[in-house]
């Protein structure tokens, strides 16, 4: 399924709970094979997933799926959840996971990152860094801790859009005291992908 135009999702576009079913097990494939193209490894404990249109559709099925949502107010909630993290076209948006399989050191360094979410950056070719804007659509810090997840926005300009088309390289990074890191530059993959968000 081609799903690479930006645009929100409306309620046209969802299939019934019923068609979903059916046709879940390719959908979910489809969702997996672009997802591939869509990930970044920080370090040993930070993974970006950089959203698009089809990968918040499957979000927005799974859910409804999972609530047994069929309800037009209750459809329009979770597409209002969802849709703000779909690309605009001048920017990118990520989910950031933070990921310790041991539970007292996640508690313990989630502790210690705290404010990790503000401090990543992405930089195409030798434009400003661009800072991550956080969490836009509820607080998941508090004074003791982050959170293990978060949904950031990096908002480019026209001419760091057009470096990217032009392929000059992407470098991606984590400033913060307890997890400092540099990806320079991407992969060729990642690179396409990111570029094609941009229109």
């Amino acid at each position: 399924m081609q799903e690479h135009m930006m645009g929100k999702l409306s309620r046209q576009d969802l299939m019934s709970l019923e068609d979903y079913a059916a046709a879940r097990s390719s959908f979910r494939a489809d969702v997996m094979a672009q997802k591939k193209h869509r990930f970044l490894q920080l370090g040993d404990h930070v993974r970006l997933i950089f959203e698009s249109r089809l990968t918040m559709h499957y979000q927005v099925q799974e859910m409804l799926r999972a609530e047994k949502i069929f309800e037009a107010d209750g459809i329009q909630e979770e597409l209002d959840q969802y849709n703000p993290l779909i690309p605009d076209g001048c920017n990118w948006k990520a989910t950031m996971m933070i990921e310790y399989s041991d539970v007292a050191e996640r508690q313990d360094m989630l502790a210690k990152m705290k404010g990790i979410e503000d401090r990543v950056w992405v930089q195409v070719g030798g434009y400003d860094k661009v800072w991550a804007i956080a969490d836009e659509d509820l607080e998941r810090s508090n004074d003791e801790k982050t959170s293990a997840v978060h949904f950031l926005r990096f908002e480019l300009d026209t001419d760091m859009a057009e470096a990217m088309k032009s392929g000059q390289p992407l470098n991606i990074g984590i400033e913060h005291p307890s997890c400092c890191v540099q990806i320079e530059p991407v992969g060729e993959d990642l690179h396409q992908t990111l570029t094609s968000d941009l229109d």
